[in-house]
């Protein structure tokens, strides 16, 4: 651009040129190379059913070890041995069972050891881990341990311990009872009595195991609950009654439910301590069950004792479930 120079300026042509700057150069910027996204530990790039096939050889064990057997038993109830060979025959085997009255006999001893023992154990079980998680009680993992050792020893081995126990006439039991002037029990020979030795024995086996699992929930509760409830006025009848019961209730339900289910099924107490005897007074529902399958070979009335029995448990867990749904 061309303007008139400034007098006095003396230049040659009066004319000054002025030189606008030049705008600068705009450059687009270089896209920055991203760097490679780590890959997740364990991400392989396997194909999606790699997973599935690997847990194929699982489903197949369950299938063959448990769905079978279930559908198999299904199908055996509604057959009869007839000359060896199974013969399908309806509901005969359901319309005996409702009519054998061994039947009824061993569903009335499974529901009396259920009545009696269960709560028993349950309360028992509560004591003991109330005390367990006192301040007070030294040595509390040795006492823990002692309390738990019992649901580790075998079935069979404790069964066995407690029949000689309880024998009728050298058994530790009534040598004790001598002692202290009281003759001897028939605690094996006598129906009374021996429903309660079936009822002390498990007890002693499984009380260990609910306490441990009450032990667990009693320390989950908050202790500003019992430092509220104490400035409130609450001795310590208050405070069980209202913070720790109601604290325990999630255990309560779970131990209920599996305590009812396993004495439904119970087998063992009885096959080793009385042998379901005497007179039939602690033959139990899983016990007839093992009698018929595999004493008499009588595959399909033992499958239709095992159904109904599966019947049973299934009815009561779900009231149980109710019951405690509508109290909460």
């Amino acid at each position: 651009m061309r303007v008139p120079a400034p007098p006095g300026a003396g230049t040659r042509d009066d004319i000054v040129t002025i030189t606008a700057p030049s705008a600068p150069r705009t450059t687009e910027p270089r896209p920055v190379a991203q760097p490679p996204r780590p890959r997740r530990r364990g991400s392989v790039g396997y194909p999606r059913y790699v997973p599935y096939a690997l847990l194929l050889p699982t489903i197949a064990l369950f299938a063959a070890f448990t769905v079978f057997p279930y559908i198999s038993a299904l199908w055996q109830s509604f057959t009869t041995n007839t000359d060896g060979e199974a013969v399908f025959s309806g509901l005969a085997n359901y319309t005996r069972l409702f009519q054998d009255p061994l039947f009824y006999t061993a569903l009335w001893n499974t529901f009396v050891i259920l009545i009696v023992q269960v709560p028993i154990m349950l309360a028992l079980a509560i004591v003991l881990a109330v005390a367990f998680n006192s301040v007070l009680l030294k040595f509390r993992a040795l006492w823990r341990t002692l309390y738990f050792v019992p649901i580790v020893m075998g079935l069979v081995a404790y069964g066995i311990l407690f029949s000689a126990l309880f024998n009728s006439q050298d058994g530790f039991v009534n040598q004790l009872l001598g002692y202290i002037g009281i003759g001897p029990v028939p605690w094996l020979t006598d129906p009374f009595w021996a429903k309660i030795s079936i009822v002390l024995a498990m007890t002693w086996h499984y009380t260990g195991q609910s306490a441990i699992i009450y032990l667990a929930q009693l320390q989950a509760i908050p202790t500003e609950l019992y430092e509220a409830a104490s400035v409130d006025g609450a001795n310590a009848r208050k405070q069980f009654w209202h913070v720790t019961l109601p604290g325990l209730r999630p255990a309560i339900v779970l131990t209920v439910i599996l305590s009812t289910i396993g004495t439904l099924q119970l087998f063992d107490e009885p096959f080793v301590i009385t042998n379901g005897g005497p007179l039939n007074a602690t033959l139990t529902v899983g016990m007839y069950l093992y009698q018929n399958g595999f004493q008499y070979f009588d595959f399909g009335y033992a499958s239709a004792i095992g159904y109904v029995l599966t019947l049973i448990i299934g009815v009561i867990s779900l009231i149980q479930f109710r019951l405690f749904r509508e109290k909460s």
